[in-house]
């Protein structure tokens, strides 16, 4: 799992020493969804999703599926190690940029 995010969607990473990785995801974000069931997945964004499924396929990463249109934007899933499906979306919706910082740590 380390090496296929870092070389395949080549995420910057600081080596902490003994093959612990520590991935830097510069931007995310969390998406709380009205359900009934608890669930959860991963989800990574990007702002043209052709241009980035192309570019990841070059690298090797396997995409089971096409690019669909839904009402929040464009999306498809690629699979890590493990068979772990990720979701890849490029969204309709303008993201917004905060100012505002994390609360400290009490």
């Amino acid at each position: 799992m380390r090496s296929f995010i870092r070389d395949k969607l080549g995420l910057p990473y600081t080596d902490v020493g003994d093959g612990w990785l520590i991935f830097d995801v510069p931007e995310a974000d969390v998406g709380a969804h009205p359900s009934r069931r608890a669930y959860h997945n991963i989800s990574f964004y990007c702002d043209d999703i052709n241009k980035t499924v192309e570019e990841l396929k070059r690298r090797g990463v396997k995409f089971p599926s096409g690019i669909h249109e839904r009402q929040w934007g464009f999306v498809t899933y690629f699979l890590m190690p493990g068979k772990t499906k990720v979701e890849l979306y490029q969204p309709k919706y303008r993201k917004r940029v905060s100012t505002r910082k994390a609360p400290a740590n009490r």
